[in-house]
Formats: C-alpha cells, structure tokens, sequence
C-alpha cells in the first residue's frame, strides 16, 4: 500500500475509498473488515452540538500505529488503515475510520474490532463537548475499558 496505516487529521475522509485502498491487487484477499465511527447528536441525556478533538501530533500517530502493529502481530493481515480527525465536529461527522483485510472473514472482523477497542482507551486524544447545557470535556466510558480488556485476556 502506497498510503501509511494511520492518518489523524482534520479534513473529512471517504470510507469507499479507504477501503478500496486495502485491496492490495493480488488478489490474496478473502475478507476486507471496516468500521466508520459518526459523532452521536446525543451523549449522556445531553443534546451534542459539537465536538471538539484534541491531540499531541506526532504521539497520537505514534500511539495508532502501535496498536495497528499489535492487531498485525495477533492476525494475519494483508492491509490495515486508520484515519481518524481531530478538531471540531458536527454531529453526523465521521470521526474514525478502522479498516483491515486477510485472507479470512474472522481474522478481519476481529482485527477490526481489535483495533476500535484500543483506539478508544489506548489513542491520546481528549474530546470536548458543546451541548444543551455547556462545554464539557468527556471522560472515558467503563464500557469500553471492559471492551478493550476482553483482548489482553486473548493469546496472540
């Protein structure tokens, strides 16, 4: 693949191609895993009117790739990709894009969700909400600790 495995950015990305991206034309792909995150208009009862997203360039990207070469550690991947953007977004805005291809539908699903699950409590970035009620910044969710947790628990 001509393109890096992790882009944080601010412009707006388009999925079709990002995945077209991870067919690498020889035709060893029997499975291509995606996933596109979407700002929510709602978080916590509260009306979201924006979201702010804050990172450390150059640790960010650091922090991403290494968890695209874990996910490449455990599965046989034939391509992984992520973009995810940072500054102020609108509700309905993609955020986050996950992609990977193998030989095998499991190895890609997993991956995948591998991926996501570390980007959420593993990738330096800080959100900052605008809602009905004010500006606020957003605390990491148990959820997706016990989420991610699932998978220090899976052999490699």
């Amino acid at each position: 693949m001509d393109t890096p495995d992790v882009s944080v950015q601010e412009a707006d990305f388009d999925a079709g191609e990002l995945q077209n991206c991870l067919q690498g034309g020889a035709c060893e792909e029997g499975a291509i895993a995606s996933f596109v995150g979407l700002v929510r208009s709602g978080n916590v009862g509260r009306e979201v009117l924006e979201m702010e997203l804050e990172h450390y360039p150059g640790m960010t990207e650091q922090s991403i790739q290494a968890i695209v070469n874990e996910a490449r550690q455990r599965w046989e991947l034939l391509e992984a990709r992520v973009v995810h953007r940072v500054g102020k977004l609108r509700p309905g805005d993609q955020i986050v894009y996950v992609g990977v291809s193998s030989a095998h539908r499991g190895t890609a699903f997993q991956a995948c969700e591998f991926i996501m699950d570390y980007l959420k409590t593993q990738a330096p970035f800080w959100k900052k909400e605008t809602t009905d009620e004010g500006q606020h910044w957003v605390d990491a969710r148990a959820s997706d600790e016990h989420a991610a947790q699932r998978w220090a628990s899976s052999p490699k």
